[in-house]
């Protein structure tokens, strides 16, 4: 099974895109999609949108694991978030591909054993559970990745629609 992991974001989207044999993981691949600050809001969600289809078309995964969004103090960073996840979720459903999303505390769980774990412990456990040399980089593609893997651990949930 091919789980693609979305870390979403307006200037970095961090993807990754894991293979699942059993209780065996593979990182097939991973990277970020980054978007300029200084381009109208509109540009930047055509560029965000046009990627999301190439990486769905290149790989056809089965599913796609998404951070659910984050409310924190700044709201204005998460519209910007949400428009962006918007269009992601966009990409996902003219590809037909089903979505299931997870909160940070559901993927520090799943992949650390701790929901409070630190996001270095996320790393950490990201890089030895897909036998990678190095931590991948920016931090929102080992996120994606932690995605990825927490759907791989929790696959009787079920798509948001």
């Amino acid at each position: 099974m091919l789980i693609l992991g979305i870390d979403p974001g307006l200037a970095t989207i961090g993807f990754g895109l894991v293979a699942k044999n059993g209780d065996k993981y593979r990182a097939i691949e991973y990277g970020a999609i980054t978007t300029a600050p200084k381009q109208i809001i509109e540009k930047r969600l055509d560029d965000i949108f046009t990627d999301m289809m190439d990486i769905l078309q290149r790989y056809k995964p089965d599913c796609m694991a998404i951070e659910e969004l984050f409310f924190n103090n700044n709201t204005t960073t998460a519209i910007d978030v949400a428009m962006a996840r918007g269009v992601i979720l966009l990409a996902a459903h003219k590809c037909g591909v089903d979505v299931y999303e997870y909160t940070p505390l559901e993927v520090k769980s799943s992949v650390v054993g701790y929901g409070r774990a630190e996001k270095q412990q996320v790393q950490y456990m990201v890089k030895l559970m897909l036998n990678l040399k190095e931590t991948p980089k920016p931090d929102d593609t080992a996120d994606a990745l932690a995605l990825a893997l927490c759907h791989g651990t929790r696959m009787s949930a079920i798509p948001i629609k």
